[in-house]
């Protein structure tokens, strides 16, 4: 007869930090042609919302318009927003994260390239998201399996 002895199960150690310090990575993604515009800021408002609109403006192919994904986040709808003229933006229903696209860049981004960190300075929170958005928008291929989306597609 073989006796096993069973360990309890205890989560893996990860460094932790009780400080906090944010940063945020504004994303927008075209998988048609496999590019990606994207900003690190330290805080979310309209203002921020208005830097990453005219970002995406500058991405956008001469001749073309830009359909922009988003969400119910009040950034995303402020009345002062300034929407360049090339870019419309497509709201989705109300608690639906599985149809925006960049939910799932998010997700990506966190497991693969932010997860499990303590950082000693806010620049070294900075540079980190900057080379996770780098790493993700330089790399066309990932950029369209990642967002695709039939729904998604204008013909």
């Amino acid at each position: 007869m073989l006796h096993l002895k069973l360990e309890p199960k205890t989560r893996p150690r990860a460094p932790r930090d009780i400080r906090f310090k944010w940063s945020y990575i504004f994303g927008a993604a075209c998988p048609a042609r496999g590019t990606a515009a994207g900003l690190v800021l330290p805080y979310v408002n309209a203002e921020a919302m208005g830097l990453h609109l005219d970002e995406i403006a500058k991405a956008v192919a001469p001749g073309s318009h830009a359909l922009l994904i988003v969400d119910g986040a009040g950034w995303h709808g402020a009345k002062c927003l300034q929407v360049p003229d090339k870019i419309t933006l497509v709201k989705l229903p109300p608690y639906s994260p599985e149809l925006n696209p960049m939910e799932n860049v998010w997700a990506y981004l966190r497991a693969n390239k932010l997860a499990i960190t303590v950082f000693d300075t806010y620049d070294e929170i900075l540079d980190k998201c900057a080379q996770a958005w780098n790493f993700f928008a330089n790399d066309p291929e990932r950029i369209s399996s990642i967002t695709d989306r039939e729904w998604a597609r204008v013909t």
